[in-house]
């Protein structure tokens, strides 16, 4: 029985796959099982921050399943309290985290906080959360309900939970809030919607706005943190200290974890919630390894220069392809291109990967990329080679 065949018997089938066997990494470069190297342009979706086969990443893990893998969280678990600090201390946030293991558990986490805050904290129970047309925040029954996208609500789910509500834009969240909103919550650039930023200035006025009102701010940070726009947070390039922060993707460097941070470090009791795999010896080293590498990265310029030259070699193909492309959209290395139609994003991303170059789709027809933040020039350069020649014959 080939893979292909291994794969659509036993496996369900959440995924149209590609059925590209591969079977090692180095860096932004992956390999197949007959021979033929691609480029990585979307990095596992955010996830391999620091590329595939990572020197310091792979140490660090060889090292750790020699000693412990796994423990339970009734025990004090070394490695995950060292990262506990260092995510804090690197996003200069006054806060506590909760470990969980992916995305949608790390904003499930920060709804339960907003829920119980909004329980505790007033005279009259406050249990809404605002949230944005085009925003992504998980596929569990609650997080694809927090989710502002009516296509993923499918009645094959239902019923949802209720205290949910969706704006279009932000505008539309001051004349949304009411005596039962406990909290907004919001992506800071929203990936799934489309690489789509929101303006700095808006965000912090909506900020100020919130705080003058005890309206907390949730900052589902699953795919712009970890220095994935140049910052190790967006809420730093932002300006801003939400309530809760999720992270998640790229902090593990593939190895799964999420977590959700809040400057509310008492509103959790013991029993409130849990984990039994969330924060492990293996997850929460990986985490250590993977800020090891790219604090260094941002400290010393690199990370800085590598945003900057794969952003004139993205704005270059928006430039020259516009029967293509409406515009370039994204931050750091979160970016993506507005094809004029779904069709047309589509086709590039069908002709990339003949070309041996991964990229993703998006919200709003982009072509999104994702690179580690690891990538070399060369690897930017073979990339984009290999995207022109992919979108020239179209």
């Amino acid at each position: 029985m080939t893979l292909e065949e291994l794969d659509k018997k036993y496996v369900l089938k959440t995924y149209n796959r590609n059925y590209t066997n591969f079977i090692k990494g180095d860096g932004s470069t992956l390999f197949a099982d007959n021979g033929d190297e691609y480029i990585d342009f979307a990095s596992g979706i955010a996830v391999n921050s620091v590329g595939h086969n990572n020197p310091t990443l792979v140490k660090a893990l060889q090292e750790q399943v020699e000693k412990i893998i796994h423990i339970s969280n009734l025990q004090v678990i070394e490695p995950q309290a060292k990262l506990a600090e260092k995510i804090c201390t690197l996003a200069n946030y006054d806060g506590a985290i909760f470990f969980a293991n992916s995305g949608a558990e790390a904003n499930e986490g920060a709804i339960k906080i907003a829920r119980k805050y909004g329980e505790t904290k007033f005279d009259k129970k406050r249990y809404k959360v605002i949230t944005l047309e085009h925003s992504f925040h998980g596929r569990t029954i609650t997080t694809v309900k927090a989710t502002g996208q009516e296509s993923f609500h499918s009645p094959n789910f239902s019923p949802y939970p209720d205290g949910f509500l969706y704006v279009d834009g932000l505008e539309e969240v001051y004349n949304s809030i009411d005596d039962e909103t406990v909290a907004v919550m919001i992506e800071l650039v929203q990936g799934e919607g489309g690489v789509q930023p929101f303006e700095k200035e808006a965000i912090q006025k909506l900020e100020k706005y919130l705080k003058e009102r005890d309206v907390l701010l949730i900052v589902d940070e699953v795919q712009t943190g970890i220095y994935r726009t140049g910052k190790m947070l967006a809420s730093n390039m932002y300006e801003i200290s939400p309530d809760i922060i999720t992270m998640a993707k790229g902090l593990g460097g593939g190895v799964p974890i999420g977590a959700v941070m809040t400057k509310h470090k008492d509103i959790l009791s013991a029993g409130d919630h849990g984990s039994t795999f969330g924060g492990n010896y293996l997850s929460t080293r990986a985490g250590l390894a993977v800020l090891e590498v790219l604090s260094e990265m941002e400290s010393s310029g690199k990370l800085t220069e590598t945003l900057a030259y794969f952003t004139i070699k993205l704005k270059e193909m928006a430039n020259k392809y516009p029967n293509l492309f409406t515009e370039e959209v994204g931050l750091g290395l979160m970016r993506g291109l507005r094809a004029k139609d779904n069709d047309t994003m589509k086709a590039v991303l069908s002709k990339c990967m003949k070309n041996k170059l991964i990229t993703l789709p998006a919200g709003r027809n982009t072509v999104r990329f994702l690179p580690a933040l690891t990538i070399t020039v060369d690897e930017i350069d073979e990339g984009f080679k290999r995207f022109e020649e992919a979108v020239s014959t179209l």
